[in-house]
């Protein structure tokens, strides 16, 4: 990357982003190629491989903010790239924002029983618009949420949770091979940053957060 591109990216980083995240990003990139390493041929994701880029999901304060940060740089370096993610975010949203069980004006989602009722079938089969239909890769995947992040190979989403990963890969392979391959996630780093983005330098898991910050990725894309 030229020294210009680096040096804006950077600074949109200790603009917008806890310090924090870096580390964070950092850590889950290092997890995932070590989980890579153990699983070998069991782990079949592969770029162009796009199951997993469909369907809604919620995204946390801290992901959609580094979506942002993100959109910032695409803007500087990639400014004709950039425009093709707001177009598709638009064209998403478009599509289905009626069925949103949340607050079109700021993107979040709705936090009643309800709202989450309806977030279980809403734009299930929907290609993320951030998935270029082109290449088969996401143009913010750098910035792309934790969720994004842990798909894939084995891991735990909270404290004695069993173990999940992706229905294509590990296919045949018995538990404790499964085990063996294990994604390490550091979720309380993820906490602590949340934390801090709310105001807050209380412990906590995410869940203590105000649900209402949750949004979804075409939102983030567009703020």
């Amino acid at each position: 990357m030229p020294f210009a591109q680096w040096r804006s990216r950077f600074i949109l980083v200790l603009m917008h982003l806890p310090l924090g995240d870096t580390q964070l990003v950092q850590i889950m990139n290092a997890s995932l190629a070590d989980a890579a390493r153990r699983a070998k041929d069991w782990l079949v994701c592969r770029p162009g491989c796009t199951q997993c880029c469909h369907g809604a999901f919620a995204i946390n304060a801290l992901d959609a903010l580094r979506l942002r940060t993100g959109m910032d740089a695409l803007r500087i370096e990639q400014p004709a790239l950039a425009a093709a993610v707001e177009s598709r975010s638009r064209a998403w949203l478009d599509e289905h924002r009626a069925d949103f069980p949340g607050d079109l004006a700021t993107g979040q989602l709705g936090d009643s029983d309800a709202d989450r009722e309806r977030f279980e079938d809403f734009a299930n089969d929907a290609a993320c618009p951030a998935l270029n239909p082109a290449t088969g890769l996401c143009d913010v995947y750098a910035w792309r949420p934790m969720t994004c992040r842990v798909f894939g190979p084995p891991v735990r989403m909270g404290q004695g949770d069993a173990l999940g990963c992706c229905e294509l890969c590990f296919i045949g392979v018995d538990q404790a091979v499964i085990a063996s391959c294990e994604m390490s996630v550091p979720h309380e780093l993820e906490d602590r940053l949340l934390n801090e983005l709310a105001g807050t330098s209380a412990p906590g898991p995410k869940h203590e957060l105000p649900e209402s910050r949750e949004t979804i990725v075409a939102f983030a894309l567009l703020s």
